[in-house]
């Protein structure tokens, strides 16, 4: 493990003190750094210690749960999050990514499997590699916005910022990359999330809904992100990059 990994904070948000240690083990071995949590004064405390990388969230957890901790995270925090929960519905996964997780593992899990995940979100989380910085573009201005993937943002005329998660991100990108492309759920999935095999396309759906709202900030009627009939998407501003 670099230097560069073991300065990696991942919190580890989970009631059950057998699989809280074995992550903590495991992860502990592979060199990052590891705190753990069982409330939001656990996690505002990590936190403070030393910004988080990435979360390991549980859902059903005493008190507040997990659901609530996610918004709560979304909030406070630039921390990537992973809930790994004993609900496996494709219905409780698509509600954790809509709530704002950059990916859902199912308990049981494979230890190898969830460091392959972690891995992955981490490299989506990287500002320096982004594709937008690659091809020496830092924002994208379109309708009413200014977009800073870097920093996860929506900036509006009003002065509005509009905080992204990073799937929200990562498909805003790919649509300002690709204006007036239309791309079928199948090709968004396989951008956003390009590690995960078992993603239900109503995910993206659910995603582009969300990304819709917050667009919507800044009271413009424009469609930004139009519905092809058939299944597709295009995305269509006045004036996108700069």
């Amino acid at each position: 493990m670099t230097s560069a990994a073991q300065a990696i904070h991942v919190l580890i948000v989970e009631d059950d003190p057998e699989i809280c240690g074995l992550l903590q083990r495991y992860l502990q071995r592979l060199g990052y750094k590891v705190s753990t949590a069982l409330n939001r004064a656990g996690i505002d405390a990590a936190e403070k210690q030393q910004p988080l990388d990435l979360t390991l969230l549980d859902i059903m957890l005493p008190g507040e749960d997990g659901r609530s901790l996610c918004q709560h995270i979304r909030q406070t925090s630039a921390s990537r999050i992973i809930m790994v929960s004993a609900l496996s519905d494709i219905d409780d996964r698509i509600s954790g990514l809509d709530l704002g997780a950059d990916d859902y593992v199912s308990k049981p899990f494979d230890l190898e499997e969830l460091a392959a995940r972690i891995r992955a979100v981490l490299r989506r989380a990287q500002p320096e590699t982004t594709p937008a910085e690659a091809q020496g573009v830092l924002h994208y201005r379109f309708d009413n916005w200014l977009f800073e993937p870097a920093k996860r943002a929506l900036y509006g005329k009003t002065g509005i910022r509009v905080a992204l998660t990073g799937s929200e991100t990562d498909l805003l990108l790919t649509f300002c990359q690709n204006a007036h492309h239309v791309f079928n759920r199948a090709e968004l999935l396989a951008r956003i999330h390009s590690d995960e095999k078992n993603v239900d396309p109503r995910a993206i759906d659910l995603l582009i809904s969300r990304l819709r709202r917050k667009l919507s900030h800044e009271g413009r009627q424009l469609e930004l992100i139009r519905t092809i009939r058939g299944g597709g998407y295009i995305f269509d501003p006045d004036d996108r990059k700069s």
